[in-house]
């Protein structure tokens, strides 16, 4: 029984992941975003207490990136179409054929095709999956940006505009130019070369972990500061520290 703890676990991470996939579709984002913490939660602990119990297994590695594929795969793709069909609801997409901007309908389902564009993140995230599953580096950093990073900040789009509600931070999230560059950006830094540091630490000592602390100080910071927007600017502190430090990662 104690070898299907961890599992239990990464299992909790996919449940979430599915209700936030129905509060997506819903349109319900701050429910989305608990779900898909709840879900980081659990798929934080699940390989803490895999190794705690010494009960690593090539089933449980299987198992957290398909767990992963929904929380931090689907969801963000999810999220991406539905900004997409609001930014094309207040803006005309141009220079797409009138053919192409033109909203979908299936009964009483429609949408601007261009929204499908989206899902580019859900597919690099399956790909970035899968290249973490066969790749035995990964141990102690990162070859791309780690698909719950990338959800955190998509996620925190909607959250900017629900809480924040910064004209002009709306009118930039709701931008289907800023939002589609976002997409391909976001997609080609998941499954990217570029080593990114993992939070995890060794011992204490701040000689061996300064690159750690730093990030860990600054985000507590900008989140007090700036609360959601933060997460972006985090997203790209952590990847510029991780350039500078490159030649310590390992």
């Amino acid at each position: 029984m104690k070898k299907q703890i961890p599992n239990i676990v990464t299992l909790l991470n996919l449940f979430s992941g599915c209700i936030a996939v129905l509060f997506a579709v819903n349109n319900h984002f701050i429910a989305t975003a608990g779900f898909v913490a709840l879900g980081i939660f659990f798929d934080f602990f699940d390989g803490l207490l895999a190794r705690k119990l010494n009960v690593q297994s090539a089933i449980g590695i299987q198992l957290d990136s398909l767990a992963d594929m929904v929380t931090s795969g689907l969801v963000p793709g999810i999220i991406m179409f539905k900004l997409l069909v609001m930014a094309s609801d207040t803006e005309d997409l141009i220079s797409f054929s009138n053919d192409w901007n033109s909203a979908m309908h299936w009964q009483e389902f429609q949408f601007a095709p261009i929204a499908l564009i989206g899902f580019f993140i859900t597919l690099a995230s399956a790909y970035r999956l899968a290249k973490f599953n066969i790749d035995e580096d990964q141990q102690s950093y990162f070859k791309g940006l780690p698909t719950p990073a990338n959800t955190l900040m998509i996620l925190s789009l909607p959250l900017i505009m629900e809480f924040q509600n910064n004209d002009a931070m709306n009118s930039m999230i709701l931008n289907p130019w800023f939002l589609i560059v976002l997409t391909f950006v976001s997609a080609y830094l998941m499954v990217s070369p570029i080593k990114l540091f993992a939070l995890k630490f060794k011992d204490w000592s701040f000689k061996n972990n300064a690159m750690r602390y730093i990030f860990i100080i600054l985000c507590v910071v900008l989140l007090v500061v700036l609360q959601f927007a933060a997460i972006p600017l985090i997203i790209l502190i952590y990847i510029l520290l991780s350039l500078v430090g490159q030649n310590g990662i390992r």
